[in-house]
């Protein structure tokens, strides 16, 4: 098992940085032939970059759209920076500092996170507008990430597992030295949804991590009278 594992987690890395960075790319070369801001908006490269910050962090403007939705999206995030922060345990040795620190919030963090996932899918049901525009894709990955939570906090308080050999095991395979893998049926499930999501993320809506960057609703200064928003590819087709 220890060998399976090492092999799925080592192509299942692969397959995230290589589709992550492919689609990255193919976002960054998408044309943005018009200048498109969400009013009212930032008039310079630096409200722009606050902007983005406020975004990225306070989910802003899902904050004045609908603050159910912020409530629970803000609860899940928040709870899966801090749950993924605190692994971090297990890829340094010695253990950062403010990663020590941080090791009680994360365990309540995966609380946290598994309400906030169970809320925003109760609401794919309950909803009737929603309901109608969900896919089977959002519902599995809404339950892949929930699945993760509950096995996750399953065997910090139900079925406790060796993690002092699952530590070495992942600093094994950081350097290509593969650990032995404790025989535990719940870090098995937990391990494979891991790998799972890490498989499908460049495909799926997950997406939407990397891609905010590239909204130009977000991304673009309101400055039209001041500079003239020319793409790329029509500057290129201004100078044959």
């Amino acid at each position: 098992m220890s060998l399976l594992f090492a092999i799925l987690f080592y192509v299942a890395a692969l397959v995230l940085v290589v589709g992550v960075a492919y689609r990255i790319r193919e976002f960054a070369r998408t044309p943005a032939p018009l200048l498109i801001p969400t009013t009212p908006a930032p008039t310079s490269t630096g409200g722009v970059a606050l902007r983005m910050a406020r975004e990225v962090v306070l989910f802003e403007s899902l904050f004045k759209s609908n603050l159910w939705i912020w409530a629970f999206g803000w609860l899940f995030h928040m709870g899966l920076f801090l749950v993924l922060a605190r692994h971090l345990r297990y890829f340094t040795e010695p253990v950062w500092s403010w990663v020590a620190l941080i090791q009680p919030f994360g365990i309540y963090a995966g609380f946290a996170m598994a309400a906030g996932l169970a809320a925003l899918w109760a609401r794919r049901f309950l909803v009737e507008r929603i309901r109608y525009i969900s896919t089977p894709s959002d519902h599995l990955m809404l339950a892949l990430l929930l699945g993760i939570a509950a096995t996750g906090l399953a065997m910090k308080f139900l079925m406790h597992t060796d993690i002092v050999a699952v530590k070495a095991f992942f600093l094994g395979l950081m350097v290509f030295d593969i650990q032995p893998l404790p025989a535990h049926p719940g870090l098995y499930v937990h391990l494979l949804l891991v790998a799972l999501l890490m498989i499908v993320f460049p495909f799926s809506k997950l997406l939407h991590a990397p891609g905010i960057f590239f909204s130009p609703t977000r991304n673009q200064a309101d400055n039209p009278r001041e500079a003239r928003h020319v793409a790329p590819w029509a500057a290129k087709l201004e100078q044959q």
